[in-house]
């Protein structure tokens, strides 16, 4: 439907529809037509068509809108410095979100719990991260330190790094969590030796190690559920 949203029936606003049926009831381009807020005059079109060629021109996958930057979203015709930063800012608030839900999590209580969390935040990821879950007596989360970023290595990954944040935390225990850009959770050998390593010297602090959990695509591989741990 062309021209102004202005001159659209009230029901079939998006701003208007959220209100009576919720947010939940919006498609993803009329999500982003309140965001964007308005179309492109110069081709009279509307701030759904334009949250339209905006998904369309991104392979209609958020994700892959979701990991682009300001320039590439400004690329579209009808996008200004405004409407991309909008629409970028409203995806990192997203993510903050996701990520602020540990904090307020009573506890993980199982492997597919760790990847369910995880699992949004790296499943895009080019990069290797590791990281620690610090948690209380009673396995309570305490709160998540990234380790490093990049392939993973013994040199990276030292007891000292891991460590370190869970003692001045005063935590019990630490779950250790990283992702595999490649999508495939099998554990490498590395991966293996480094996991071996860090609960001896938790042992030694008496700091336990719980689990190491490999988060691929997908799918996820959990040390104690292998009996590697």
């Amino acid at each position: 439907m062309a021209g102004s949203i202005r001159e659209w029936p009230q029901d079939e606003r998006p701003r208007e529809k959220m209100l009576k049926q919720g947010a939940a009831s919006l498609s993803d381009a009329e999500l982003l037509a309140l965001i964007i807020r308005s179309g492109d005059p110069s081709t009279k079109q509307s701030a759904i068509d334009l949250g339209r060629e905006i998904i369309t021109n991104f392979g209609c996958n958020l994700r892959e809108l979701g990991h682009a930057d300001i320039a590439q979203i400004m690329a579209i015709k009808g996008m200004g410095l405004a409407k991309a930063a909008g629409i970028k800012a409203a995806f990192t608030l997203a993510a903050r979100f996701q990520a602020r839900k540990l904090e307020h999590l009573d506890r993980f209580t199982s492997p597919q719990q760790v990847f369910d969390y995880f699992h949004h935040e790296f499943r895009d990821s080019r990069k290797e991260y590791f990281l620690i879950l610090l948690l209380d007596g009673k396995n309570r989360i305490i709160r998540r330190v990234q380790v490093s970023e990049g392939s993973l290595n013994q040199s990276i990954v030292h007891p000292r790094e891991v460590f370190n944040p869970a003692v001045k935390e005063s935590a019990a225990a630490v779950i250790l969590v990283h992702n595999h850009p490649t999508g495939d959770p099998a554990p490498s050998g590395e991966d293996i030796a480094i996991t071996r390593r860090l609960r001896e010297a938790g042992e030694i602090m008496g700091i336990k190690v719980l689990d190491h959990i490999i988060v691929g695509d997908g799918e996820y591989l959990s040390f104690v559920e292998r009996g590697l741990l």
